[in-house]
């Protein structure tokens, strides 16, 4: 659950011939890729032009392992669709930017995004609650942005979607993960049918996705017969749960659901396990990193996550991602979002194509190539490394796939995958 350049098209006469050269800069933060673009007062032609992505996620600080396969996703998708020459005559390259995090630096980086006359679109945020400081920014610049991250219902469906009635706010949002209505609701059900559970303690971080992620386990649990056997909120960065784990132990749960990252839950579970308080910790896809059971050892034996998707390793088509991912030496987790990163990135990838080819073979003029880009997204039907890649009306992908995690032995182990849509 992250640069700025001057970009000067300039035409020149060389041998008779009419040039299209290009200049910019790179600033000092940049990771993983660098600056060029198609801006410029007047149309692109479709030779040596180099098109920029951003990429926005926390790569230094709290869920960085995961936000830092976010941006090698990314990396890795621009360096084959450059490889393949998927668009003739373009070069692509990404912009990342550090969020931390936080909403309001996503915030600041949306700014710089779309300030920045040599970016086209944006892939990112990881977590939902920076996402929801990034969407009015990119919306008012007609800049796509795709998260391959998000889960939280709201972003696409407007803050009623709970009463059925959807309303899509932003219509440059789009994202390759399924929503929390589908996964919260898929932990619900696994927790009562399969793991047998009855009592669960509920908590949360307060933040816009665990907490509505929480909150949508709470609703499919106790609707199926369990019983909430309490609930409590933390806060992100807290390190001592020992009021938590005495309020669990007191409830007698037989298991904890949590919503929120795995920051606060490998701790949470280690601190439970060190009470004598043997049960299962659950949540959702932000726990679900190496991250968590590195830190919490043992105590993490038998707990429990949901993911978007299947498991990237388990498909043929990820085989090359993963191969390339590992023999570069990319830092981060590319497991829970590295393949839905690279498929959103490409989703940018073909449009640019698609609006070049309507275009007579140019790329429009900034903003124009923006506004443009937005309609050739919402149109993305491909089969990518994760899946079968399109949009419904909501800017939501089609793929409700979702699957369960246990720790077993040390690692994740797939217990469970299916579809489920209520």
């Amino acid at each position: 659950m992250r640069h700025r350049s001057l970009l000067i098209l300039t035409s020149v006469l060389t041998t008779g011939a009419l040039t299209l050269t290009a200049c910019g800069s790179r600033s000092d933060d940049d990771k993983g890729g660098s600056t060029g673009g198609s801006g410029g007062s007047s149309s692109s032609a479709a030779k040596n032009i180099t098109v920029v992505i951003g990429v926005d996620a926390p790569l230094t600080g709290p869920n960085s392992a995961t936000g830092l396969g976010l941006q090698y996703g990314a990396q890795i998708a621009v360096d084959d669709a450059n490889a393949k020459n998927l668009v003739p005559g373009v070069t692509f390259k990404i912009a990342p930017k550090d969020d931390k995090a936080q909403p309001a630096t996503g915030q600041q980086n949306a700014t710089a995004f779309t300030s920045d006359n040599t970016i086209i679109a944006a892939v990112g945020p990881l977590n939902s609650g920076v996402a929801q400081s990034m969407q009015q920014v990119f919306a008012s610049a007609n800049m796509v942005e795709i998260s391959p991250a998000n889960t939280n219902p709201a972003l696409t469906q407007g803050k009623d979607w709970a009463t059925g009635k959807k309303t899509r706010p932003f219509p440059t949002y789009f994202r390759t993960a399924t929503t929390d209505a589908n996964q919260g609701g898929f932990a619900g059900d696994y927790a009562y049918n399969t793991l047998k559970a009855k009592n669960a303690f509920v908590v949360d971080d307060k933040q816009t996705y665990g907490a509505g992620l929480a909150g949508i386990f709470k609703g499919k649990f106790s609707g199926l017969g369990g019983k909430i056997a309490g609930t409590d909120h933390v806060n992100t960065g807290d390190t001592d749960y020992s009021t938590l784990v005495t309020k669990i132990k007191n409830s007698h749960a037989d298991m904890v659901y949590y919503g929120g990252q795995y920051d606060e839950s490998e701790l949470i579970t280690k601190q439970l396990k060190a009470a004598g308080v043997k049960i299962p910790l659950m949540g959702g896809d932000g726990m679900y990193s190496d991250t968590y059971i590195k830190t919490a050892g043992a105590a993490a034996e038998g707990d429990l996550v949901t993911s978007v998707g299947v498991p990237v390793s388990t498909l043929q088509t990820a085989t090359d991602f993963i191969n390339t991912y590992k023999s570069k030496g990319y830092p981060g987790d590319y497991g829970t979002y590295g393949g839905y990163t690279y498929d959103a990135t490409t989703a940018i990838i073909k449009a640019v194509k698609v609006v070049m080819d309507a275009n007579g073979g140019k790329l429009p003029a900034m903003p124009d190539a923006r506004k443009a880009l937005i309609d050739a997204v919402q149109k993305t039907d491909f089969d990518g490394v994760a899946g079968h890649l399109s949009f419904d009306e909501f800017g939501d992908t089609t793929n409700k796939q979702l699957t369960v995690y246990q720790v077993k032995s040390g690692k994740w182990v797939a217990v469970k995958s299916g579809t489920y849509t209520g």
